[in-house]
């Protein structure tokens, strides 16, 4: 049994080499390379190019490299064989790490200070706001949501969750669909976006979602925390809502476009924090562990976990 390891962007020869270890006594190839089609058994995937794993008549399961999984709904041609995703505790404590840091520099009017330092301006400002009287608002109500959602409570904000379906979270107002969109949004401060990206999903982070905020917060103006896809949000009106005072501030790890070109006003704008997409790296030796035990479990009989439901995608 082969496993072909597909990815790109990422250093492919490591990946093999990694596989290789943790699944001795199997073939690890990677896409291009010089081997039987009718050998791969099971591939694992990050970005493919599409159509490449269409020709694999013996396929079994694909794993994907990462916890979304959106560069396998790109492709028309991907078999219908079993997916997962990763979930992995060292990723979603990252994820967590970042939401809550930056929810922490906004509340404690961090960057404004930074400003200050770099002009030598001394402001005694009292006027700070209380962690319980911000409301943290948490779009997508999967492992990384509820786990930001935990991480946040204990810092002692007040939390709220959307998702498209019902939830139920102890100690966290759950809103869902399209009818409890508007209330969730008009009680939120700070809106964490950890949405997957789906057909419904797409480009949702818009004017009247941002325009949708509370006005009224402690904060005096929302705030907009993106560290699920850039292709949940819409870039343009991003800009245009920080523009008219409708958004305060703008903190994004992810983009419409990656690596986020150069001549992006995201860049330079003075609300927007830019990183590069690394909210949560997860060590990639505990990802392929995981892939090598999911291996294991199937050709154990036993089920797979974190299987994805492609019609929903996720």
């Amino acid at each position: 049994m082969s496993v072909l390891v597909a990815v790109t962007g990422w250093d492919v020869a490591h990946w093999v080499e990694r596989f290789q270890r943790l699944l001795p006594g199997r073939t690890v190839v990677a896409l291009g390379g010089d081997y039987d089609p009718a050998s791969i058994h099971y591939a694992v995937s990050w970005k493919h190019p599409a159509g490449s794993l269409s020709q694999l008549p013996n396929l079994k399961a694909i794993f994907s490299l990462g916890a979304g999984v959106d560069h396998l709904l790109n492709d028309p041609h991907l078999p219908d064989v079993p997916v997962t995703r990763v979930v992995d505790a060292d990723l979603t404590a990252r994820m967590s790490e970042y939401v809550v840091m930056h929810a922490l520099m906004v509340l404690r009017q961090q960057r404004r200070y930074q400003k200050q330092q770099a002009q030598t301006l001394w402001l005694d400002d009292r006027d700070q706001p209380a962690a319980q009287d911000v409301r943290v608002g948490v779009m997508g109500l999967g492992v990384l949501g509820r786990d930001a959602l935990h991480k946040l409570k204990v810092m002692g904000f007040s939390v709220s969750g959307w998702s498209r379906s019902a939830h139920h979270i102890d100690g966290v107002t759950c809103f869902s669909g399209e009818d409890g969109l508007k209330p969730f949004l008009a009680q939120t401060d700070i809106l964490v976006v950890l949405l997957p990206l789906t057909p419904d999903t797409k480009g949702m982070i818009n004017k009247d979602v941002l325009k949708g905020l509370a006005q009224d917060g402690a904060l005096q103006k929302p705030v907009l925390i993106n560290a699920g896809r850039g292709g949940l949000q819409n870039e343009v009106d991003i800009l245009a809502c920080l523009e008219d005072g409708s958004l305060g501030e703008a903190i994004l790890d992810v983009f419409e476009t990656e690596p986020l070109p150069a001549a992006s006003p995201l860049w330079t704008h003075p609300c927007v924090v830019v990183s590069p997409h690394n909210a949560a790296m997860s060590a990639p030796d505990a990802i392929g562990q995981l892939v090598a035990r999911q291996i294991g479990r199937m050709e154990q009989g036993q089920p797979l976990l974190h299987l994805v439901e492609m019609k929903r995608g996720y």
